[in-house]
């Protein structure tokens, strides 16, 4: 509800509580859809969560998974890069899949010092099993957008990402 002097309730509590007012709109839009994409990104992520979990794995042991079932053996480097986790990360968290008999590491033929993760005949099989409705649970959890909705998203967002990687980082 806005005054007759233009000033919403929104605005008048925001003062009440000492909170600064988003003057410029670009600034307002920016955060605004900071918001909205952490929000929604959350919300995915749940449901990618939960999906995962009843398998009885974390989201960073599929997403190990899901890479070498895609893309086949990956030198431990590369799966790292892939999924964002720290080297000593990528460690513990293959070294758990292996205990499991899900990941095998392979010498590299070029490289001594390099290992490949690559999926046993056991993890082969378990992705075969449950990365069809894990995909299908995704799919329903991005239903709120049509397909080309989803297709300029995709867009969008790889943009919004290159040009903020591109930006130096900020210790103010």
């Amino acid at each position: 509800m806005t005054s007759s002097s233009g000033v919403t309730a929104k605005t008048r509590r925001r003062a009440a509580l000492g909170a600064p007012s988003v003057a410029d709109p670009p600034t307002a839009a920016a955060l605004k859809l900071w918001v909205v994409l952490a929000r929604a990104f959350s919300a995915v992520s749940e449901v990618s969560k939960a999906d995962v979990e009843r398998h009885g794995l974390t989201g960073a042991e599929f997403a190990i998974l899901e890479a070498l079932y895609h893309k086949g053996p990956l030198l431990l480097g590369e799966v790292q890069k892939r999924i964002l986790v720290s080297s000593g990360g990528i460690t513990f968290l293959v070294d758990r899949l292996a205990s499991r008999g899900l990941v095998e590491r392979l010498a590299c033929p070029s490289d001594r010092r390099a290992r490949y993760a690559a999926l046993t005949k056991r993890g082969a099989k378990l992705m075969r099993e449950i990365f069809p409705a894990h995909a299908a649970a995704l799919h329903d959890a991005m239903a709120g957008l049509t397909r080309a909705e989803q297709r300029a998203a995709t867009g969008l967002l790889k943009r919004l990402g290159k040009a903020a990687a591109r930006r130096p980082a900020s210790g103010a």
